[in-house]
C-alpha cells in the first residue's frame, strides 16, 4: 500500500538514509536546517513502511519551491514519482498556492525530462550554477484554481 506522509525531525535519520542510497545532497546538519526552517514540509512516499520517496517544499508566500526530490533507486520508472508529485502539487493547491519552482542541473537530464513530464516549464537558466560547473535550468508549474 502507498502512504503519503508528512514526516518531522524526528524521522531526520529516514531522510538522511534515503539520500544516502540516492542523490546525495544533504548531510545530516542540512536536514535538520530545513526541518528548521520555516514553511518547510518535508513529505514522504511510503511503500507498506518503507520510505522510498521525499521531497521538500517551502512555502513562500504564494508560492512552493521544491528544493529536493528524489525516488529510491529500485522503485524509479514505476510511477511513483508520478504519484509523489501528485501529492506535492494537491498539498500545494490546498494553500492555494500559486504555483511550484525548481531548479535542476542541465546535466542531470533524467530528472529535467521527468519534470518536463509533470508540466514543469523551464522559465530561465543560472550559468555555471552549481560547484562543477553545470547550469541550473529553473523551471516553474502553475497551479489551476
Amino acid at each position: 500500500m502507498v502512504l503519503v506522509r508528512e514526516l518531522n525531525q524526528k524521522d531526520v535519520d529516514l531522510c538522511i538514509e534515503l539520500d544516502a542510497n540516492t542523490i546525495n545532497l544533504w548531510n545530516k546538519k542540512q536536514w535538520i536546517s530545513e526541518f528548521n526552517n520555516e514553511g518547510v514540509k518535508v513529505i514522504a512516499l511510503l511503500l507498506s513502511t518503507q520510505i522510498i520517496g521525499l521531497t521538500v517544499v517551502r512555502v513562500v508566500i504564494d508560492e512552493a519551491q521544491l528544493h529536493y526530490f528524489s525516488i529510491h533507486s529500485e522503485f524509479r520508472r514505476k510511477g511513483y514519482g508520478n504519484c509523489l508529485m501528485r501529492n506535492v502539487v494537491k498539498i500545494c493547491e490546498n494553500f492555494n498556492l500559486k504555483k511550484i519552482l525548481l531548479e535542476v542541473s542541465a546535466d542531470n537530464t533524467i530528472a529535467e525530462k521527468f519534470y518536463s513530464q509533470v508540466d514543469f516549464y523551464t522559465v530561465g537558466i543560472r550559468k555555471n550554477y552549481y560547484k562543477d560547473g553545470s547550469d541550473a535550468i529553473l523551471k516553474e508549474k502553475k497551479l489551476i484554481k
